[in-house]
């Protein structure tokens, strides 16, 4: 190895240090449900139907794995659902007696994007938007607040356990 492609590669490091590698404008939403068993799962593939159902373009489904605390705690399954820069991340678990679902919703920017950012005469650039791509955000946002929803009231029936109240299914935009 050269040492030019040596210090090429060390100075695409320091870039890649330099840039912040946490997510942006991160939301949550949940609800717990006493003495309700139901299988994580199956509440996935019943979110992931929902979404299927409604047809987004350029969506992409995984299972991601996060530690539930410190190094050697356990790890979490999510369903994970992608569209470009937008995340969502749902978690339907056991807890005790009960049941919970969350719903992270986070913008990740790519390398390039957050690299951007760094030069602050191309900030106004970059944040600018269309009507139509504030538009489809939105759209994709809802589409995927009632799929959950959906799986949600799915859950419910099945179990015959009540279903949420107008009030329980409102996913606000509120900081985690």
């Amino acid at each position: 190895m050269s040492l030019s492609l040596i210090v090429l590669l060390f100075i695409a490091f320091l870039f890649y240090r330099m840039i912040d590698r946490t997510v942006e404008n991160q939301h949550r939403w949940g609800h717990s449900f006493d003495n309700l068993q139901f299988s994580s799962e199956e509440f996935y593939r019943s979110v992931e139907e929902a979404v299927k159902r409604r047809q987004i373009p350029e969506v992409r489904f995984s299972r991601v794995t996060y530690s539930e605390g410190g190094i050697l705690s356990a790890n979490r399954e999510y369903l994970h659902i992608v569209r470009h820069e937008l995340i969502f991340d749902v978690c339907a678990a056991p807890f005790g007696t009960g049941f919970f679902v969350s719903v992270w919703s986070v913008d990740k920017p790519s390398f390039f994007h957050k690299l951007l950012h760094k030069i602050e005469a191309l900030i106004p650039l970059l944040e600018r938007k269309t009507y139509y791509e504030i538009d489809t955000i939105s759209m994709y946002r809802g589409a995927i607040k009632d799929s959950v929803l959906d799986a949600i009231d799915q859950m419910t029936n099945t179990k015959g356990v009540r279903q949420l109240t107008e009030l329980e299914r409102i996913f606000n935009s509120g900081k985690a």
